[in-house]
């Protein structure tokens, strides 16, 4: 099979969906592999390190296009790639369409197979392609949640972990997944207290066994405004597979937090768990709501584009090759990656979305 890998255009967005040696392997299987020029410089890849193991350059995207059967890229098509689609392209990357009915339409009208990182689903329910991004951008939530609580960044001047004399700070975590649980195990390693919501039992026993400065709790709604009223740090991280995010957070639980608080939105890519969340990207990262600075960005592990290149293709390689290889219908959990085919919605949790 002809695979495409394409340059990711979102805003600030470094990421590749395929390092060389992950090439080389498909060039050793017989599959033949193009690259868009340039596409892996940011990660800390050249041109040359892909031609070295047998990788073709495409001078530009619509040569790459044109020579993909399938498209391997990290996030969503945008505007500058959805022109090069075709129906015959078997397009395998993040997609979110939940939260995006303008691309999901848009897809559907081109009528390509599109299979979601995000939705490919073991037997367990495990998300295999959605874990090692969620495990960087719970950790990034908190390193960049405690840079924003900074006084030159418009936050409240707090050191989030505390020194002997002074109170630590209060970190609130919302689901305790790879994302959240990653948040809360870097907020609880700098000192901070920690309180996490979680519904499964399971979940709660592992962020309790962080430290003695982890609470674990169940979401009541009384209970998540009583913790949001006196954090510093609050970081969404809920997640129901391919559907939008439920708004565990009203617009009035964040007018009662305190001015200065922060609150960053792993959920966003999936609409976002906080009811005053909006996307932003890393040109313009933050804005304020109610004296609470948010920060949504939607691709947050594309700020550190070498490490995320190299989990999320270490995750994604086995896929590809089942892909290419031909008869992947049979591998259940890629079946249930599928979001849109034929011009229709087929993942279940697309199934009421109004397109």
């Amino acid at each position: 099979m002809r695979i495409g890998i394409p340059r990711e255009t979102k805003t600030l967005e470094g990421r590749v969906a395929l390092v060389p040696a992950a090439c080389a392997d498909l060039v050793n299987r017989g599959h033949e592999v193009w690259i868009e020029k340039d596409a892996g410089v940011k990660s800390g890849f050249s041109d040359a390190e892909y031609t070295a193991v047998g990788v073709n350059i495409a001078p530009d995207a619509a040569a790459l296009y044109e020579k993909g059967e399938m498209i391997v890229k990290v996030k969503e098509p945008i505007a500058g790639d959805l022109q090069h689609l075709r129906k015959d392209h078997l397009l395998f990357c993040y997609l979110h369409l939940a939260a995006e009915p303008e691309l999901t339409r848009k897809l559907l009208d081109i009528g390509l197979t599109g299979i979601a990182f995000e939705t490919v689903e073991l037997d367990n329910g495990d998300l295999p392609l959605l874990a090692p991004m969620s495990i960087i951008a719970g950790r990034i939530a908190t390193q960049i949640g405690t840079h924003l609580l900074h006084m030159p960044a418009g936050g409240k001047g707090l050191l989030l972990g505390g020194l002997p004399s002074t109170e630590r700070g209060r970190v609130v975590v919302l689901g305790a997944g790879a994302a959240g649980g990653n948040s809360a195990q870097l907020a609880a390693a700098g000192g901070a207290n920690v309180v996490v919501f979680e519904k499964r039992q399971d979940r709660m026993a592992q962020m309790m066994a962080l430290g003695a400065n982890v609470t674990a709790l169940y979401p009541y709604a009384e209970t998540v405004a009583r913790e949001l009223a006196r954090a510093d740090l609050v970081i969404g991280a809920v997640l129901v597979t391919g559907a939008r995010a439920p708004h565990v957070v009203s617009r009035e639980m964040v007018s009662g937090m305190q001015p200065g608080s922060v609150m960053v939105d792993i959920s966003v890519d999936q609409g976002g768990c906080f009811e005053t969340t909006r996307p932003t990207t890393y040109a313009d990262p933050t804005y304020v709501v109610d004296d609470v600075t948010h920060f949504a960005v939607t691709n947050m592990p594309g700020a550190v584009p070498r490490t995320s290149s190299q989990a999320i293709c270490a995750a994604i390689l086995p896929f590809v090759s089942k892909l290419a290889d031909g008869g992947w219908r049979d591998n259940q959990p890629l079946v249930r990656g599928i979001n849109v085919e034929d011009c229709r919605l087929v993942h279940p949790a697309l199934q009421d979305m109004n397109v």
